[in-house]
This record gives structure tokens, sequence and C-alpha cells, in this order.
């Protein structure tokens, strides 16, 4: 719709309202125009909808005491905390109240939980901002891997990691966000076990959550969404070097 056809629509629903008693007044001062929501379908960002309704998912199967969440998106903190109870963190704090939600300020770089201390933790579509500056952040190269490790950290033994970053052939694009391949994620994660992979592919005819998805499938995205639940069975080794593979 252009602006002309916002005003032809308008000039029509003012004569029908003048017809039977308006209700609400007409001015053009509270002209609000939306003009590009004419579309046969509802359109969403795939990778904020499907990863979100992935971890609820999870969560819903694991059923946890408690939830900490760091980062990701508020949407899925506030609507998870109706069943169970969470804490969300950010470096920028949400200003949120809520029963069974706990808001607070953390550095991602520099958590301030006591190791092996989160049973349940989530950092969804996070890491790859860590560094780049893009939020206020500390420009780093390497504050991805820190991060990792500090996830890592914190995670309590049998605890249950849902880490989610953009997946296919590795780059930058600066400064908005970093594109991991598998094997890096894998690698980085390599102490942990690696319960579910669950990739939300580039062309939405190929699907929305693709369980049991595989690498070869990760390594032939652009800009895929990779889901990766992982638990911490046994000691992790940190990534004290930031070692890449």
């Amino acid at each position: 719709m252009n602006f002309d056809e916002f005003l032809s629509e308008f000039k029509r629903f003012k004569e029908l309202s003048d017809n039977i008693g308006n209700r609400f007044p007409l001015l053009r001062e509270n002209f609000f125009p939306c003009l590009d929501e004419k579309t046969n379908t509802a359109s969403f960002d795939r990778h904020y909808i499907y990863h979100t309704a992935w971890a609820a998912r999870v969560l819903a199967e694991t059923k946890p005491s408690c939830h900490v969440d760091i980062s990701s998106s508020l949407y899925f903190s506030t609507l998870v905390s109706a069943f169970i109870p969470m804490k969300f963190y950010d470096y920028r704090p949400a200003d949120i109240q809520l029963i069974n939600l706990i808001s607070g300020h953390a550095d991602l770089c520099n958590l301030h939980f006591q190791d092996k201390s989160i049973e349940s933790l989530s950092c969804m579509h996070v890491v790859e901002h860590i560094g780049l500056g893009r939020y206020g952040d500390p420009i780093d190269p390497e504050g991805d891997l820190k991060a990792i490790n500090e996830l890592i950290r914190v995670l309590a033994l049998n605890g249950s990691l849902l880490f989610v970053v953009p997946i296919g052939k590795p780059k930058i694009m600066f400064n908005a966000h970093r594109i991991y391949s598998y094997d890096q994620i894998i690698s980085y994660f390599s102490g942990l076990k690696l319960q579910e992979f669950t990739l939300i592919p580039d062309n939405p005819q190929n699907g929305g959550l693709l369980y049991n998805a595989t690498k070869e499938m990760a390594d032939n995205q652009n800009y895929g969404c990779g889901c990766f639940w992982f638990k911490k069975s046994f000691r992790a080794i940190e990534l004290r070097s930031f070692a890449r593979p």
C-alpha cells in the first residue's frame, strides 16, 4: 500500500463512520500509517520464533526447579516464567516485574555465579555478538570464547545447557554477529555431551525445526540457526587457551 491508498482508505472509513455515528474522533494529526502489512501470511523472524519454541519444549521435558537464562529473548523468559521459575540476566538489565521471574545484570565474560552452580542454563542467539561492540560491550576478538568458557564453568555436573548461534560457513558479519560452523561449536564444548542438535534451515521450504540434524545439513547453510542441547555429564575442560580448531 502507498500513502495515496492509505488516504483513500481513511476517507472511506470516515464516510462509513459518519453514517453510523463516530465512536472515535478521526483526525489527521492522529495518523499512524502502516503501509507494509497487507500480506497473505504473517511474517516472522524464523530464528527467534523457532529457537525459543525449541527451548521451551526442552524445558517442558526436563522440568527444572529453576532455570537461568543469560541474555536470550525476553519473550522466552517471561513466557516460560509462567510455568518454571526463571532468572534472567543481561549486560543491559531489563526492568521487568513478574512473579516467578528475577531479572538482573550479568557480564557473560565474567559471570558472578560459582563454579558448577547452575543446573539448567540457556544462552541463545547471544554469544555470536560478544566482543563486537554492538551492544556496548568491549571490543574483543575472543569475547565469544571467553563467554563459552564461562557457561561451561558455571554449569553444574549433569546440568543442561541450551545454546543457540547462527550456523553455516564460518564468518564475521561485523559488527552484527558471527556465523559458526558445526565443528567449531562441538570443539568449543568438547567437554560436554551433545544431547540434541536441532537446525532451523535457511530455506523455509525445508521446514521449521529439523530435529536430529546432521553436521552436513548445518554445513550447507548460509545463515541457519543451530540449537544445541548439551549436558555436563563429566568434568568439562575449560577453554583457557581459547584455541580454535
